[in-house]
This record gives C-alpha cells, sequence and structure tokens, in this order.
C-alpha cells in the first residue's frame, strides 16, 4: 500500500471505507479502482436508473435526494470520504428511488457493480463492512426525516454543515443558497435568513457561493441532537483507521 500521497484526493485509503479493507480484499480491489473526476452537478445515477458502478469519494460529497414528480427535491443522506454511493448494488436491488448528485466537487474511486457484488457474496469482512456502513447511513437517513419534520430552519442549516464538513478536509464549503435551499427542500429566502443567523453570531461568514466555519463548537451547540446522534452511529459503526 505504499505509493500513494498520504493526503491527496487520488489516493483511495482517503476513503474510510477502502482504507479498512484487510490486505487480502484490498490487494484485490486495487487493480480494479478507477480514480474519477466527480465535478459539481454531476449526476452518478438517477430514480430508477441502471447503477453500473459504486463510488467511494476521497475529497468530494455527494447528495441522495429524492426528486418528486414536480421536480422539487430533497436530501436524504450525504456521502463522502466515510462511505460509498450504490450501497442497492451489494443489498440486491440493483436500483434506487433516489438520485445520486455531487455537491461539492472532486476525486473518488469506482468499482465495476459485477465486481462489489461478487466480493459481497464471497467475502465475510466485505460483507460485514458494507452491511455496518449501510446501517449508519440507514440512520442518517431517518434522523434527517425526523429533523426535516420538528427542528428550525436554522437547526437543519447546522446540521448539514457540520454533516458537509465531516466529510470534506477543511472549514470551507462552496455551495450556493440555492443548492443548499434545493438540498434541504425549502425557499432559498429561508436559507438566506438562517445562514445570515449563523453569521452574526459569527458561526460561519458567507461571501458568493463560499462557506466558511469560524465557530465550529458554536455550531455543534446550536444544532439539534440529530447531527450528534449520526456522528455517534457513524463513529461506533465503522472502523477509522488504515488497512493493514
Amino acid at each position: 500500500m505504499q505509493g500513494f500521497p498520504v493526503k491527496a484526493p487520488d489516493n483511495p485509503l482517503q476513503n474510510q471505507l477502502l482504507a479498512s479493507l484487510p490486505d487480502a480484499e484490498w490487494q484485490r480491489w486495487l487493480p480494479q479502482l478507477e480514480l474519477v473526476d466527480l465535478p459539481l452537478g454531476k449526476v452518478l445515477y438517477e430514480s430508477g436508473g441502471q447503477m453500473s458502478y459504486v463510488y467511494f469519494p476521497t475529497n468530494a460529497i455527494v447528495s441522495l435526494l429524492y426528486v418528486l414528480e414536480n421536480g422539487a427535491s430533497a436530501e436524504i443522506a450525504v456521502v463522502g470520504c466515510e462511505g460509498v454511493v450504490g450501497i442497492s448494488i451489494f443489498m440486491g436491488g440493483g436500483s434506487t428511488p433516489s438520485r445520486a448528485l455531487v455537491q461539492s466537487a472532486g476525486k473518488g474511486f469506482r468499482l465495476r457493480s459485477d465486481a462489489i457484488k461478487a466480493e459481497f457474496e464471497h467475502s465475510g469482512p466485505v460483507m460485514h463492512l458494507m452491511l455496518r456502513y449501510t446501517q449508519a447511513l440507514i440512520t442518517q437517513m431517518t434522523q434527517t426525516a425526523v429533523c426535516n419534520r420538528h427542528h428550525s430552519l436554522d437547526q437543519q442549516l447546522c446540521r448539514w454543515l457540520l454533516l458537509s464538513l465531516d466529510r470534506l478536509q477543511g472549514d470551507e464549503l462552496i455551495m450556493t443558497q440555492e443548492l443548499i435551499a434545493n438540498m434541504l427542500g425549502v425557499r432559498r429566502e429561508g436559507v438566506t435568513e438562517a445562514a445570515l443567523n449563523l453569521q452574526k453570531a459569527g458561526l460561519i461568514s458567507y461571501a458568493r457561493g463560499h462557506i466558511t466555519v469560524l465557530d465550529r463548537p458554536g455550531l455543534e451547540q446550536r444544532t439539534c441532537e440529530c447531527y450528534a446522534v449520526v456522528k455517534k452511529e457513524y463513529d461506533r459503526l465503522l472502523p477509522n483507521r488504515p488497512a493493514t
């Protein structure tokens, strides 16, 4: 596993799931992993479409969106360097009612659907790792639904910012208010007001689509319990160590 720049996005070990593979599995996977660009707005799969690859982001963030018939959408989960996009492939579904959209540009690695299915069926360590990740992702989806129903937009925005930052290196997000509104399923005016409230409180700075978190502990205090529930479950289920 030598020869990769430690923090470079073209290092597959920057993805937590890939870094957690035992050595035998890692050696089988490495020749099959394909480095791909994940530009802002790229759709990795559409609702009901054929899923040919799973994606392991390294420094990109992918939103899983549910899109209604009228075109309105809301985010149900975010996936970054901690996870994989396309769980339906190895869970046996083959397709999903959600859309996978790159919300923060970067890079990642993809693996063919037949390869991940074969690994899931024949490798116990891979199956257990992917099932634990799936449980964590379901927790995020469940908590997002509860949060969007019961908590204020300020709290939802704080949760969304913290979950996004956990999946990036650094404290800055490049994100327009319109895109955030689409992710949260609310009006843009509401996001503008919520962002201004956080900026006035000295928690973030926002200018021309760049959001910089100035006071993360303050942001964690202002958000609802949903962020802590999701983070605790990811920390509990997923190892945070390089492959050996």
